[in-house]
């Protein structure tokens, strides 16, 4: 497959300060620039963010471009929620970060969603009658949510706007990947 060219795009990651897994971040986001997408990362604070290997092990520490407070989401053609169950967990907690979930899926905007993320779509409400994947210890949430969790590198549910990625680990991140070009390009 060739590479995409996703020059006018733009994506917006958002994570929490400390304890995003740091492949489920840097990865997409190195990955989109790459090929030509202008990526913006949202912390909850302006301060650098700590990121963990396997949730425990510290990681490369990134540099937030903006925070979760000052993002205006109607901009953004894609949202990306990384991982890691520290992560993950405050960010649901987050409003600032529900709300960009909610906006993304009141205006339609794809968001893709690895590991752990998906729990920001679970706490804004959007998974109910959709088939998603997440890490295995969100399946009941999930359910519970409406939704149906499925075991699948990949997941793309777009049985209604938005369309909805959603991947398991960092060892499925090429199949995450390949599905979000497909989105934006």
């Amino acid at each position: 497959m060739a590479e995409a060219d996703l020059s006018g795009r733009r994506v917006l990651a958002i994570v929490t300060n400390y304890g995003v897994e740091q492949d489920e971040l840097v990865v997409p986001v190195d990955h989109l620039r790459e090929r030509g997408a202008d990526v913006q990362v949202a912390a909850v604070e302006d301060e650098p963010i700590e990121t963990l290997v396997g949730d425990k092990d510290p990681g490369k520490t990134v540099h937030p471009t903006t925070t979760l407070g000052q993002v205006d989401p109607t901009v953004y053609d894609l949202l990306v929620i990384p991982g890691g169950t520290v992560n993950a967990d405050q960010l649901r907690l987050d409003e600032d970060a529900v709300r960009i979930v909610s906006t993304f899926e009141g205006e339609g905007r794809p968001i893709a969603a690895i590991c752990h993320g998906p729990w920001a779509l679970v706490e804004a409400d959007i998974v109910d009658g959709r088939r998603l994947t997440s890490y295995a210890s969100l399946k009941t949430d999930i359910g519970n949510a409406g939704g149906r969790w499925v075991d699948a590198a990949a997941v793309v549910d777009d049985s209604r706007r938005p369309t909805i990625i959603t991947s398991r680990t960092p060892k499925d991140l090429d199949d995450f990947l390949r599905e979000i070009e497909k989105v934006l390009a």
